[in-house]
């Protein structure tokens, strides 16, 4: 029989959706499941996107340029300005979601066995792109206890070696909500410039900052034209998830043209997405306000009930939608199996990420899960009340 590749048994699961199946189960059982393990977001889609597809002309549904089309690239550059970054349609690649952008630039700047520090907890698939693309993921621990800071350079310095080519970090961050402050990001400007390294930063949660706190991205630090690439995307900043359109931001020019050659191999982004998407940027600053506003009340929701759970532990978040608890038992994932298989509270239960599928390092975040408040402040009290109930009975 012929056999499966060893990158493909290497391939982790997705700590999101690898209980999609008890989840499904616990349906058919009558059961109402809240649903805190992915970030889709429940915020409507804006409509100026949505009508931009029922009402295209297009006669036939062609390819567009590989790096996207030249028009939709040059209204991304204006938004970029319009946040005082400084960049044109020719340091843009619009790609296929987010994950195909982070895959372009491992491709370009990396080969095999090659090292990228990442700072952990960090967004799960990251360890899947990495796996993918032959390289090795070498994390630097963040602690809860320091609301997942930006840990010490220090300890980035002791990991690089003659294998490592760049620095990746989520900002703000996805599993943690953390915002790196422009001095954070400084200091790792720093770092790659002294050694020579990328500083890739995935910003897809831009728009997602609280508490009067502003988004520095790596493209505004002076200087590290050569050393910044920025990953973004539509899914979440216009709760466009299933559009799956992103982009590659760079003004290093080996690394654009490079990148456009694996843009070439899969052709183009998809089509009417990208028509989507490009009127989708017409959407009023009033939206993102909206939005913003009921992301802090269900934040704070969320991080009030759960600072009143005994045992449980949590780090407040001040971008993004996700927050990492940590609670009172041994295995999260045994855990949160559980709440979908054995346990319900007023005939519904909660369906929530373990944290352990978030860092590389064996054993870290074993009783650690990561919540998504993409759900209403009312169903985020159920969701509360629930955890509750169902960490007074279960045992390890």
């Amino acid at each position: 029989m012929p056999k499966i590749s060893e990158k493909g048994i290497n391939m982790p699961e997705s700590p999101i959706r690898k209980l999609v199946p008890y989840a499904e189960e616990a349906h058919k059982q009558g059961k109402t499941v809240y649903y805190l393990n992915i970030g889709q977001p429940d915020i409507k889609t804006p409509a100026v996107a949505l009508d931009a597809v029922k009402v295209h002309s297009l006669d036939i549904l062609a390819y567009s340029r590989s790096e996207g089309s030249e028009e939709y690239r040059k209204k991304i550059a204006k938004y970029y300005l319009n946040n005082n970054i400084e960049v044109t349609h020719n340091d843009i690649i619009v790609t296929t979601g987010g994950s195909e952008a982070l895959l372009f630039a491992f491709g370009s700047i990396m080969d095999e066995d090659d090292e990228i520090i990442i700072p952990e907890p960090f967004y799960a698939n990251y360890n899947g792109f990495s796996t993918a693309s032959s390289v090795k993921v070498v994390p630097v621990i963040s602690k809860i206890e320091d609301n997942f800071a930006l840990p010490p350079i220090e300890e980035f310095e002791k990991l690089i070696t003659p294998k490592t080519k760049a620095i990746l970090i989520c900002n703000p961050g996805n599993p943690t909500g953390y915002l790196y402050s422009k001095e954070e990001i400084s200091k790792l400007a720093a770092i790659v410039k002294k050694h020579d390294l990328f500083l890739i930063a995935d910003e897809v949660y831009r728009e997602f900052v609280y508490d009067g706190i502003e988004h520095y991205s790596i493209l505004q630090e002076p200087g590290l034209e050569e050393h910044a690439i920025v990953i973004d995307s539509v899914s979440k900043r216009y709760s466009m998830c299933g559009a799956r359109i992103g982009y590659l931001v760079s003004k290093n020019k080996d690394v654009i043209k490079t990148a456009l050659k694996f843009a070439q191999a899969r052709l183009s982004p998809p089509t009417l997405a990208q028509i989507a998407s490009e009127a989708a940027l017409q959407t009023p600053q009033s939206y993102f306000d909206d939005v913003k506003e009921e992301y802090v009340k269900r934040r704070n929701t969320l991080i009030e009930g759960l600072e009143n759970i005994p045992g449980v532990k949590v780090a407040k978040p001040n971008g993004a939608f996700y927050c990492i608890a940590e609670l009172p038992v041994k295995n999260s994932d045994d855990f949160a199996r559980w709440l979908l298989e054995s346990f319900d509270y007023e005939n519904s239960t909660i369906m929530v990420a373990p944290a352990a599928g978030f860092y590389s390092t064996p054993g870290v975040g074993r009783n650690q899960i990561r919540i998504a408040y993409v759900l209403n402040e009312n169903s985020l009290k159920t969701a509360v009340k629930i955890l509750e109930e169902a960490l007074k009975v279960y045992k390890d």
